[in-house]
């Protein structure tokens, strides 16, 4: 973060430094910065954003998303947990076939419990890697369509509104303060609720 600010810095300074050079220099090329400053202003600059909360509390695609991937994740754990209490149950048999045959408990009847508690022990945990991969694959999708849908929409929305910028709003993110005249955040839900009922 420290970085990225110092680079900004830096570029603003570089920006500042050009600026007064053309300002002061008198170059031809002073007017065509000045003209292009002036149509630049004289065009409306508008910026909207909406609210990434209110987005994902309202937005019903975002909503079901969720309740599936909530799903995926109980059914994930319900999985997990079956194998451990199977491992946990296995352990008890062996301990007990192991107390049963007492002194007549041989170097490779102990062996052999320990490699196929071994064996469950790394089915485990491939079993959770592969299931916990898998979830997050799911995740970076639906997050890249959900991204991909807002995008697509905002750009059919702003045909009409004329902003340069819309942005999202994350409270405690980058942006300070937020004007509600240009809170788009209830336009944007309607229109993609709408999209989705369609769908």
């Amino acid at each position: 973060m420290r970085n990225i600010s110092t680079i900004l810095s830096v570029l603003a300074l570089v920006l500042i430094g050009v600026l007064f050079y053309l300002h002061f220099s008198g170059n031809k090329g002073t007017k065509k910065v000045s003209d292009e400053g002036t149509k630049a202003a004289q065009h409306d600059f508008k910026i909207a954003y909406f609210d990434i909360d209110s987005l994902q509390n309202h937005y019903e695609y975002f909503k079901d998303v969720l309740e599936q991937m909530k799903k995926k994740e109980s059914s994930m754990n319900a999985e997990l947990n079956q194998m451990n209490n199977q491992y946990q149950r296995r352990v008890q048999q062996l301990q007990a076939e192991i107390q049963a045959k007492g002194q007549g408990v041989t170097q490779a009847d102990e062996l052999k419990a320990q490699n196929e508690l071994q064996t469950m022990q790394r089915n485990f945990g491939e079993r959770k890697a592969s299931l916990e991969q898998d979830m997050q694959k799911t995740q970076v999708e639906n997050m890249a369509t959900l991204r991909k849908t807002v995008e697509d929409y905002l750009k059919e929305y702003n045909k009409t509104k004329g902003y340069a910028f819309i942005l999202s709003y994350e409270p405690g993110l980058l942006m300070y303060y937020k004007d509600s005249l240009y809170d788009v955040t209830g336009d944007l839900i309607k229109g993609l609720n709408e999209q989705y009922k369609k769908k």
